[in-house]
């Protein structure tokens, strides 16, 4: 009996063991798989610009790295549990059944990864017959990089389960989800005999059951398509991998870590200080200026990281204190705040926006030029309403900053206040596209911090790399999935059924919107952002097309209404992140948030009747 209670003792500790060992064979591959990405990159830009000789393997080396960087992304993210996921529910549970259903969650994982390895396998083999047409390599060295990913977080979800659950839970997980898995199989005549309606099973009830106990949400998606397949169709699984393939090595795909790399040198550099110095100098005396300073520090620094709370946490800190000198509470700010980034989410260059125009073929300058407007009315709704909210501002002590102050600010932030501006005008003018301006980005950001600011912390510089991938891992992850799920609804005839409900509904165009609004503000708050778009975004803007509506147009509408989601409580996870950055308490922000949820609504609406805001400039 002692024994055995010491065996179980150390099970733990041998999983500590390997998840450290897990750790240090992924981070350092992925950081310096990030470091060759950027420099092959930048390679490939100066080589086209400056010597006007283009490097023809440069994007086809670039394309194999990067599949390589998202896997072992997706690993990291595992392993740190940063991977995407509704928390909210569970957290309402005690202590014993939230432990269970964790478990339940970490088998799910485990389940899909097994699922995956095999077809995985299977991919690389038939992929080795291809050769790039560059470089003259086999395709097997890119796509091996899904098995190897997926053999590794096999690994680190045994290990996990090994680590946090008792022999007692994961035999319960075990036997709860075998039952789930054998009432689908023995209903499996039952569903075929519906038709189209056992998509709701599966890609209704399944991914919703497994996103509220606590899956990420890129293994639920591919959970239910796994399933789906797997007992209502003859597809060999292997299509699933190519379709996540597909979905996660689009050229334009390539700018997303590079953006959550410069987003994150922006911050350590000090430009983001920069900018919100000089805009504090310019306005902060007035009456609600902070408030103005922190909306329009937001829309400067926001969508170059790729995360609101990147974007959150570079601003909010720097502005803060001195607010809540002046009498703000502090769920006051942590409402503006997360109002302020939902209000950004058409930025340029918002990640979003990449991953739209990666899954519906729009042209990235085009969305680029027509995010700003949007945006900026927006940001216009929320500042009324926060002027008119800190009408009680204390101001004393407070002194105008003189015009010299405000001219030596404006001069010590011109180059970081250039940065958004070069990179948003490039890639709208056609100079270059979102890819080649990230790396230029990353360069610029970088050279200003050590030439100009004189803060560059290098001992920063690895967790930034990793922290980058890991980032980048989870998104893409969700994006392979989100692509495999949405072509089996696809091929099933859900897509054509929807496009014709949707195109039904009374009200013409604006019904569309009205049901769109509402709907990705659902999806948003459910799903988070990104999720939402990748799954949806195919399906739908066939439909706003056969209505006339334009596709920047309709794309701006739906990003707008899932920010606004992914910011509202209760299941908002935007709105949790702000409350963290804020060290705030949910239920302090939570009554406090509705009045600038609601601005952002009207604004919205405003945006959704008057297309020329978002596509006046194209």
């Amino acid at each position: 009996m002692a024994a055995a209670r010491e065996q179980a003792a150390d099970r733990p500790r041998r999983a500590a063991g390997l998840d450290r060992a897990l750790a240090a064979i992924t981070e350092v591959p992925a950081a310096v798989l990030l470091a060759l990405e950027i420099v092959v990159l930048f390679a490939g830009v100066v080589s086209r610009y400056v010597f006007h000789a283009p490097l023809t393997w440069s994007d086809e080396l670039a394309s194999i790295l990067f599949l390589w960087l998202a896997m072992l992304g997706a690993v990291i993210a595992l392993r740190r549990g940063e991977h995407m996921r509704l928390t909210a529910l569970a957290a309402l549970l005690p202590a014993s059944p939230r432990a269970l259903l964790e478990t339940v969650a970490a088998l799910v994982v485990v389940i899909f990864v097994a699922l995956v390895l095999l077809p995985a396998h299977r991919y690389v083999v038939e992929e080795w017959a291809i050769l790039t047409p560059a470089m003259a390599l086999h395709n097997s060295l890119r796509a091996a990089a899904i098995e190897v990913g997926s053999a590794l977080m096999m690994a680190i979800a045994l290990a996990r389960l090994a680590e946090r659950a008792s022999a007692a839970q994961a035999a319960a997980a075990l036997v709860i989800v075998a039952a789930v898995a054998a009432a689908l199989v023995l209903a499996r005549p039952a569903l075929l005999a519906l038709g189209h309606y056992n998509l709701v099973v599966f890609f209704v009830a399944l991914v919703a059951l497994a996103i509220a106990i606590g899956v990420p949400i890129a293994f639920a998606f591919g959970v239910a398509t796994l399933s789906y397949l797997a007992l209502m169709t003859r597809v060999p699984l292997v299509v699933v991998i190519g379709r996540m393939d597909e979905g996660m090595s689009h050229l334009i795909l390539l700018a997303v870590p590079l953006f959550v790399f410069l987003g994150l040198l922006v911050e350590m550099t000090g430009l983001a200080r920069a900018m919100v110095d000089f805009l504090a100098a310019l306005v902060g005396h007035v009456r609600g200026g902070l408030a103005c300073v922190l909306l329009g520090a937001m829309y400067l620094v926001s969508g170059i990281s790729g995360s609101k709370a990147a974007d959150m946490a570079a601003v909010a800190p720097v502005l803060f204190p001195e607010m809540k000198r002046r009498g703000a509470p502090p769920g006051e700010l942590v409402a503006l705040l997360a109002a302020a980034a939902a209000m950004s989410e058409t930025i340029p260059p918002s990640i979003v926006l990449l991953t739209i125009g990666s899954v519906t073929g729009i042209s990235i300058a085009a969305l680029f030029n027509g995010g700003l407007v949007p945006a900026a009315v927006l940001a216009l709704a929320l500042m009324a309403l926060a002027r008119w909210r800190s009408r009680g501002e204390d101001l004393s002590g407070v002194t105008r900053a003189t015009p010299r102050q405000v001219a030596r600010a404006f001069v010590v932030a011109l180059p970081a206040l250039l940065l958004p501006v070069v990179i948003r005008a490039a890639v709208v003018d056609g100079v270059a596209t979102a890819t080649e301006v990230s790396t230029i980005g990353v360069v610029y950001a970088a050279l200003a911090g050590l030439a100009l600011y004189r803060r560059f912390e290098w001992r920063r510089l690895y967790p930034m790399l990793v922290d980058t991938a890991a980032l980048s891992g989870a998104i893409l992850l969700i994006i392979g999935t989100a692509t495999a799920m949405a072509w089996a609804l696809t091929q099933s005839g859900f897509s054509v059924r929807l496009a014709a409900f949707m195109a039904g509904l009374p009200g013409g165009r604006a019904g569309f919107l009205a049901a769109s609004i509402l709907a990705f503000a659902v999806l948003g708050s459910v799903l988070e952002g990104i999720p939402a778009v990748v799954l949806f975004g195919p399906l739908l803007f066939p439909v706003s097309r056969a209505l006339h509506i334009h596709d920047v147009h309709y794309a701006m509408v739906v990003i707008l209404a899932m920010g606004i989601g992914l910011f509202a409580p209760p299941f908002g996870v935007g709105f949790y992140a702000a409350c963290a950055i804020g060290r705030v308490a949910p239920e302090a922000a939570m009554i406090r948030i509705w009045p600038y949820l609601g601005a952002l609504l009207l604004a919205l609406i405003l945006v959704a009747a008057a297309p020329w805001l978002s596509i006046g400039f194209l």
